[in-house]
């Protein structure tokens, strides 16, 4: 059984078949759990509908950086009223993205401290974006005590040595399509060191779809593809990945724990 530990399944590129490709993931790939993503008003709103529609659906809400320029203080208020919801088990994705650039770097900067702030005010961990922006990431995790709570850095594609500051910030490492990737040498090596008690395995569906299906529509039970193959970095057998990866987000999200 394999926890999925961040998705967007009520992206629009699953408007017409949502319910079928979560009984599929359920039935089919092993899916037992599955973190979906709000990122903005639109997206927490749709998140939130889904959890109260699907048992094995929580929700982690945040405001993204692409979005930054947009969280103005009354949508901020809004967010952060929304945390009350049982099934909202942490706050993200939040951080910074310097591919895009959406948003003002300075506003993506402040938002990102906003949130980490409000993390620790309510004890929640957090989800990571980071794209391009590792150093400053990495410092402000480091100046905002993001230790305090913990979290995932989503879709990591750092190196081994920001892969152990992470670490050190008390943070686990989600790893997704890119790891069967024939050119994803980094995120395989990274695969191959991470500790197995702080690795978290995700889709980022329906983006970042991993091998064979890379380019086309991501499933959330794609998972099984990302545990399978990171099973095979390491010399393990499958249900021992998919054991300890379950146990790893059950514990993070705190989802089930007597």
């Amino acid at each position: 059984m394999l926890f999925d530990s961040h998705a967007h399944m009520n992206d629009q590129a699953f408007a017409k078949d949502q319910k079928e490709v979560l009984k599929r993931a359920q039935e089919q790939y092993g899916v037992r759990y599955l973190l979906n993503i709000g990122y903005n008003r639109e997206t927490i709103q749709s998140t939130l509908a889904l959890v109260d529609d699907y048992d094995f659906i929580y929700a982690a809400i945040g405001w993204h950086p692409h979005d930054a320029k947009d969280c103005s203080v009354e949508e901020y208020q809004w967010m952060k009223a929304q945390l009350h919801h049982p099934k909202v088990v942490a706050i993200g994705e939040i951080g910074l993205d310097y591919y895009w650039d959406n948003s003002p770097r300075d506003v993506q900067h402040r938002l990102f401290r906003r949130q980490i702030q409000l993390a620790r005010e309510v004890g929640l961990p957090i989800v990571i974006h980071d794209r391009d922006a590792h150093d400053d990431t990495v410092a402000i995790l480091r100046e905002e005590q993001a230790e305090q709570v913990g979290g995932v850095m989503h879709c990591f594609s750092g190196d081994l040595a920001m892969m152990e500051a992470c670490l050190s910030f008390n943070f686990h490492i989600g790893l997704g399509g890119p790891v069967t990737f024939k050119n994803g040498h980094l995120a395989k090596e990274v695969a191959k060191h991470v500790p197995l008690d702080r690795l978290l395995i995700e889709t980022d569906a329906p983006y970042l779809a991993p091998h064979p299906y890379r380019g086309k529509r991501n499933e959330t039970g794609y998972v099984r593809l990302v545990a399978e193959e990171i099973a095979n970095l390491r010399g393990v057998s499958y249900e021992e990945l998919a054991q300890v990866t379950m146990e790893n987000a059950k514990r993070l999200f705190r989802i089930d724990i007597s």
